[in-house]
């Protein structure tokens, strides 16, 4: 089954770049592609991606509020990838809230954008740990204002807590496993049940959910 994958970008010659690299793999089919917010709505309903790569600024509608309409209501699918020249980007920040799976920097090379939509198709773990650490971190850090129902951490038993924890600080599952001497698996099965009792979509949000409620601060280690 290969990736469907949608392209939102104002630039045409981001779109045609990016587009021709992401069909040449073998795994990978773009699907469509769009130069505003409006656009990418109507494209991701009619063409139903698995992975959206979203520009955070376009014309008639921006990034931000495109990946509110396309995920108000949406299970599991699209994923939505957002698109920057910032690597510190108020719009990030709050896409991520809004139920963004992660973003990218567009002069990432070339092999990071591919890893990149096949990880966010996964919904294995948020993208460039160490840069999305320190952007999650700052935004949470300075505008702590929207903090979530306690109920949402509460609910979490202490090793989901922990699992919590070390998600927040970007470690994948296999990382987190060897950090707290677990198999693998029961990791994943941690981290399937802290989203379940959240109501949160991914391993992005998790993240974000754990900056806000306290859980983990700004210079947590």
């Amino acid at each position: 089954m290969s990736i469907r994958v949608l392209i939102a970008d104002d630039q045409a010659m981001v779109r045609a770049g990016f587009g021709a690299l992401l069909a040449a793999q073998p795994d990978i089919e773009v699907v469509g592609d769009a130069a505003n917010g409006v656009q990418a709505v109507a494209e991701v309903a009619a063409h139903e991606p698995d992975v959206v790569l979203m520009d955070v600024r376009m014309p008639v509608m921006d990034g931000l509020e495109a990946v509110q309409h396309i995920l108000a209501g949406a299970p599991e699918r699209p994923r939505v990838l957002m698109l920057t020249t910032f690597d510190l980007d108020d719009y990030v920040y709050a896409a991520l809230r809004a139920g963004a799976s992660g973003f990218l920097l567009k002069d990432a090379p070339a092999a990071e954008l591919v890893h990149a939509v096949r990880v966010v198709a996964a919904g294995d773990a948020l993208l460039a740990p160490s840069v999305t650490r320190r952007l999650i971190a700052d935004f949470a850090a300075r505008r702590p204002a929207e903090r979530p129902e306690p109920a949402a951490v509460t609910a979490l038993t202490p090793r989901e807590l922990d699992v919590l924890r070390l998600v927040a600080r970007g470690l994948s599952n296999q990382e987190i496993a060897a950090e707290l001497v677990l198999a693998e698996q029961t990791v994943k099965t941690h981290v399937s049940r802290i989203l379940t009792k959240t109501g949160l979509r991914d391993r992005a949000q998790a993240v974000v959910l754990a900056y806000e409620s306290g859980l983990v601060t700004a210079n947590s280690r």
